[in-house]
Order: structure tokens, then C-alpha cells, then sequence
């Protein structure tokens, strides 16, 4: 037996000695590499938190102590110490989460997988510890360096700087490459008496001490004065060239490090040190993402950052290549746009390469801006950027839109900014859970004045329609599309003036149709099953692709107003959703055709592949027929309107067909 097996909670660590620790870390990376390599996952990451990780848990008492991991991405050793170690069915239906998960475990607090929040989160539960008397635990939060590139997290570390009493540790997992180390016999010198000098300036007694001497120079007239600013400044300069930590120390935050990441007990050493200073202090651990296996550091992209199933022992991908990917289609065309037009910039929030923005960046890497992990940012720039001329793409993931609303709504759209954002990975997403599924942006959007929103059904329409949107020089517009491969093309049977694709009519050339089946984005083949399986019990059908779904084109109003019964499929939230701005559209020109919103509950839908969580909703072709079938025949509402000489059915009866 592994030692690995022997940890059942955190607990189990201090009962290791130097050399067994040593091992468990090799341990815990042979598992993370022979797992995640077979079910797909976060590998780089947690790859390179290894020896961090268990440097906090022997440290601190969870859960007693609060541990907060920033995105959530990195918590898969965390997972294996607090007794988690069946990786078998990671991030599938039903099985381990791929982020920290209340319902597996007391030691998971957070489980929004959105980045910079930590620090707010330690910022609330530190004061909610000291306000119920238990102002003596400890809330520990770890954040990757890329997360303070979010506006958020120095907004908590502002407030959390603010009262040296509150025991918040911030562990800054440094594995960017901004920071060089160090090397040479000197810096070995150095590196090697800076855990004795960080625990001494951690030292209450220290404080105590600075504090003494501040007040009685402060206090001593000009010269006294004189001699506290020309001390303290020399004292700033020396901490300076010792280690990048004056951003930290100018908000009165205690600073330790840097310290190697990968040193199990010098990251305790710091820790212990961070422990006894009793107030807020920043950790800086240097660490390298996918530290100990070869083929994710070679990889010059993101060090494996996250990864499909692949071969343990090369790295490479077991599963065959198959269509082009959504995002893939956007990267080829955004770029094509961008050789045609000089006003075209791209605007991505560290996700250059994840949104599609590369092959744009490699050909005028002068008008593509990584702002960070800042959407809130991104939006209002854009927004400055179109006043001074440009048009901006700003293309993120679908669910991090949520975070920029209001940058949107007050500084694009009322501004009449023309400014494109795409959204990747729109709709149910799959393993990567709840906080991840792009489901809230549809109906988000259906409250900006004067937006456009586009969803493409397959990549000539994604095309078409970007090229579209670039064109709008007076209004926000977006185009949000699907994770993974683009189906299979869907061509019209004809498009009608005002844009809209008309995809199927059963039977062929009628116009006065009983149900009219409003197909968004994506959701188009299964429209088309629908219309198949509606035919099949004698009901006929019109199935149209709006492709801009905002503004409501008129002539989807007109259709309804031929059909008994509308449905709108849509794979965003039912609630304020595209079928709910066209039964608001439909009332206001008079038609009182019944519509039937086919989308998604509000509710937060946990992981599991794209197709198991929309059959769990419900959202699949025979649900659907079945309840299309029972609304035209009247058993179910919303009632189909009756055939001339029918009676309106009421609730349970059955009209005569």
C-alpha cells in the first residue's frame, strides 16, 4: 500500500515524516497522470500545486480553518487529502467534480469556478469569524497570479489590508513566467537565510518594536520626523531589491517570499511563519505548472492545462481528431476579417488561444489586447476603443459575460458603441458543472436597448453572421455559439427578406402549418427531429432558424400568426429567454397564437456531458413531441389554437380532431 491510501483527511499528514511527504508527493503526481489522463481534466495546474498543497493542509486545520481556492481548478490534490480518491468518473455524470463541491466534502467552501473571487470570499468569512467570536481560525486563500490580474481581487485586498487583526492568509501560486528566478551562489545565500528573516518580521515582538519607534521619531519634532522618513525609505529600498513585494507592503499587507513552491518544507516554513503573524499576510510561492511530467512542460501553449484523454507516458491525445471545433471556425475567420479591415482589434481576457483570438494575434499581434482576467475592463475599453474609431471583438467564455453586464448596458449600448462580443462555450457546456454552463447570456442580453444577438446553427452561418456583426457600427451585437465540434451543416430551404432561414416545411409548400418551431443556434437538428417525429402522428410543421433572434425579425411574427402553436427550442434559460421576447413580441402585434418556451430551468445544472444534462432537463426530441402532441390535441398547456367549428379545449379535455 501507497501512503496515498493511508491519507483519509488532512489529519493523516502529520503523522508523516521529511522522507514519507517526499513520497506522497510523488505519489499524488503518478495519480493525477495516470487519472486524469484517462477521464480528461485540469492536469498542469494541479500538477504544480502538489507539494503547495500539502504544505497548507499540514499548516492549517481544515476544516476548521477555511481553505479558498481561487477558479477551483487546482483543488484536485486537495480532493485526494480530504479522502477523495476515486478519480474514476471526474468531471462525468454523477461522479467527482472537477471544482471544489460542497456536497463531496466539508472541506469545499467555494464552488463558483470564477476567477479573482477568492480574496473576496476570505475578505467575508474572515469578518464573519470575527464577528461570531471564532476570530481565531484562520481562512486561507489560494490564487493563481493570473487572478490578480482581476479588478476584484485588490478591491478585497484593499478591504482586507485594512484591519491587521483578521487571520487571512493569501497564497500567491506564481507559476507565470513574469517573475525569473533567481540563481547563483549569492542567490542561494540569500534565498537561504529569508525564512529567518521573514519569521522575524512577522514577530509580533518586531511589530511591537517598529511601532514603538515609529510614534517616538514621528513624535520628536522635525529632526525626529526627518530621521523616521529617511529610515523608513532605506528600509523600503533594501525590502524591494530583496523580493517584488512593494505592491503588496504599500497596502499594508505583511509580505513573504518568494518562496519555491516545489520546496515542501520551505513552503511550511512560510506558512508557519504567516501563522504566527496573526494578521493578514501574503505567501508568494513560485511554481511551475505541470512540474514532474515532461510532456506538459514541453507543451508551450499552457503546460496542459487542461486536456482530453490522452496517453499517460507521451502526452498525446488518444482520440482521433474529428470536425472543426466552434471556436476553431471563429479563429479562421476573425482573422481573415482582421487582413480585410485595419479598424478590426480583439480584445481577450487571458484566454487568448481558449477564445480563438490567436491566429488573429499572430498576424497583427499589434491590435490583439490580453487585458487579464478583467471582462469588466474589457467591456468599457472596447467601448473607448469604438469611440476612437475601432471596431473591437471582444470574445469570451459565455458565462463570464455575467460579470460585465453592466459595462454592456451603461457603457456600450447606451453610447451606441459599435462593439461585437462573441461567446464561446454558449449554452449547456458539460463536465465543467453549474458555474460553467453558458446559459444565462440570452436572456441577460434581452434587456440592452438596441442590442443584436446572433446564434449560429453551423459554421456558414457563424461566418455570415460575424461578418454581420463587425458591420453595425451603431449598436452592441453578439454571436454566441456551442463547445466543441460544429455539427453538420443545415442549409435553408429559403431565406426570407428580413434574414430569416426557413429550414423545413411538412408537408412540403404549405404556409398554414399547425405548429411553427422556432429553432436558435445550435438547437437546429433537433428542431429538425421534431418536425420528423410530429409528422409522423399527422401534425404538421414549419421550422425556422431566425439566426438574429434580436431584434425579433417580423417575419417570425407573421409565421406564428399562420401556425396554431409556436415553440421556441432554445439552450439558454426559458426564463427571459428568446421564446419569451417573442411571445412579448407576438402580443404586441396581435397575434394570440400560444407559445411554448422549450429551454432551460432555472436552475444551477450540475456536470455530466452536453447530451446527458439536456436529456435530464428534458430537452430532447421525443419530450418534446411528446408534449408538442399533447398541446395541439389539447391535453396539455399551452393549448394549440382549435380548428375552425372546434371548441377551445379546457384543461383535461379532448377536442375532436
Amino acid at each position: 500500500m501507497g501512503i496515498l491510501e493511508t491519507i483519509r483527511s488532512p489529519q493523516d499528514l502529520n503523522k508523516l515524516s521529511e522522507a514519507q511527504l517526499e513520497q506522497l508527493a510523488a505519489e499524488v503526481r503518478e495519480f493525477l497522470i495516470g487519472n486524469v489522463s484517462q477521464t480528461g481534466g485540469h492536469l498542469g495546474p494541479n500538477l504544480g500545486v502538489v507539494e503547495l498543497t500539502i504544505a497548507v493542509h499540514r499548516i492549517f486545520d481544515s476544516p476548521r480553518d477555511s481553505i479558498v481556492f481561487d477558479t477551483g481548478h487546482q483543488s484536485y490534490v486537495h480532493k485526494l487529502l480530504t479522502g477523495r480518491q476515486d478519480f474514476s468518473t471526474l468531471r462525468q455524470q454523477g461522479g467527482l467534480s472537477g471544482y471544489p463541491d460542497r456536497g463531496e466534502s466539508e472541506h469545499d467552501i467555494v464552488e463558483s469556478s470564477h476567477a479573482s473571487s477568492s480574496l473576496s470570499w476570505a475578505d467575508g468569512i474572515s469578518r464573519a469569524r470575527r464577528l461570531t467570536g471564532d476570530g481565531d481560525r484562520y481562512v486561507i486563500a489560494v490564487v493563481g497570479d493570473g487572478a490578480l490580474t482581476g479588478g476584484m481581487a485588490w478591491e478585497a485586498i484593499n478591504n482586507i489590508a485594512a484591519d491587521k487583526k483578521r487571520r487571512v492568509v493569501i497564497v500567491v501560486n506564481d507559476n507565470g513566467r513574469s517573475y525569473a528566478p533567481t540563481v547563483g551562489g549569492v542567490a542561494d545565500y540569500l534565498a537561504s537565510l529569508r525564512p529567518t528573516i521573514d519569521s522575524l518580521r512577522a514577530a509580533p515582538a518586531y511589530e511591537g518594536a517598529l511601532d514603538w519607534w515609529k510614534k517616538r521619531l514621528q513624535s520628536g519634532g522635525p529632526v525626529g520626523q526627518f530621521t523616521y522618513k529617511s529610515l523608513h525609505a532605506m528600509k523600503k529600498g533594501i525590502k524591494d531589491w530583496w523580493a517584488p513585494q512593494g505592491m503588496f507592503e504599500d497596502l499594508g499587507m505583511k509580505y513573504i517570499g518568494p518562496v519555491d513552491g516545489h520546496n515542501l518544507q520551505a513552503m511550511e516554513n512560510a506558512l508557519s511563519t504567516a501563522k504566527n503573524y496573526a494578521g493578514p499576510v501574503i505567501v508568494h510561492a513560485m511554481t511551475e505548472k505541470g512540474h514532474g511530467y515532461a510532456p506538459a512542460r514541453a507543451h508551450e501553449a499552457d503546460q496542459f492545462h487542461a486536456v482530453g484523454i490522452i496517453d499517460p507516458e507521451t502526452g498525446e491525445p488518444t482520440e482521433a481528431g474529428g470536425a472543426k471545433s466552434w471556436t476553431s471556425v471563429f479563429a479562421d475567420e476573425i482573422a481573415d476579417i482582421a487582413d480585410e479591415r485595419k479598424d478590426i482589434v480583439g480584445i481577450t481576457g487571458a484566454m487568448l488561444i481558449p477564445v480563438g483570438l490567436h491566429k488573429f494575434a499572430a498576424r497583427h499581434p499589434d491590435r490583439v489586447f490580453d487585458v487579464g482576467i478583467a471582462e469588466q475592463h474589457a467591456l468599457t475599453s472596447a467601448a473607448g476603443m469604438a469611440f476612437g474609431g475601432l471596431h473591437p471583438v471582444v470574445a469570451v467564455y459565455a458565462t463570464f459575460l455575467n460579470r460585465a453586464f453592466d459595462q454592456l448596458l451603461m457603457d456600450v449600448a447606451l453610447h451606441k458603441a459599435g462593439v461585437t462580443v462573441v461567446l464561446d462555450r454558449a449554452g449547456v457546456t458539460g463536465p465543467d458543472g453549474a458555474s460553467h454552463h453558458g446559459m444565462w447570456d440570452m436572456a441577460m442580453v434581452q434587456i440592452v436597448p438596441g442590442l443584436h444577438l446572433a446564434a449560429p446553427r453551423d459554421a456558414t452561418r457563424l461566418r455570415e453572421e460575424l461578418r454581420e456583426a463587425v458591420a453595425v457600427e451603431d449598436a452592441p451585437t453578439v454571436i454566441r455559439y456551442s463547445k466543441g465540434t460544429v455539427g453538420a451543416e443545415v442549409e435553408a430551404l429559403e431565406r426570407l427578406s428580413d434574414g430569416v432561414d426557413v429550414l423545413a416545411r411538412r408537408p412540403a409548400g404549405s404556409s398554414d402549418n399547425d405548429v411553427l418551431i422556432v429553432s436558435v443556434g445550435a438547437m437546429s437538428e433537433l428542431a429538425l427531429d421534431v418536425s420528423n417525429r410530429l409528422g409522423a402522428q399527422g401534425i404538421s410543421s414549419t421550422v425556422v432558424d431566425p439566426r438574429w433572434v434580436l431584434p425579433v425579425p417580423k417575419s417570425v411574427i407573421a409565421l406564428a400568426s399562420h401556425h396554431r402553436l409556436v415553440i421556441c427550442i432554445e439552450d439558454g434559460v426559458r426564463a427571459g429567454g428568446v421564446g419569451s421576447r417573442i411571445r412579448q413580441e407576438m402580443r404586441a402585434a396581435g397575434v394570440d397564437t400560444a407559445l411554448n418556451e422549450v429551454g432551460l430551468p432555472v436552475e444551477f445544472l450540475d456536470h455530466g456531458s452536453r447530451s446527458q444534462v439536456l436529456e435530464r432537463v428534458g430537452l430532447t426530441a421525443q419530450q418534446i413531441t411528446h408534449d408538442v402532441v399533447a398541446q395541439v390535441l389539447g391535453t396539455k398547456v399551452p393549448f394549440a389554437r382549435p380548428l375552425p367549428g372546434q371548441e377551445h379545449p379546457s384543461t383535461g379535455s379532448l377536442p375532436i380532431l
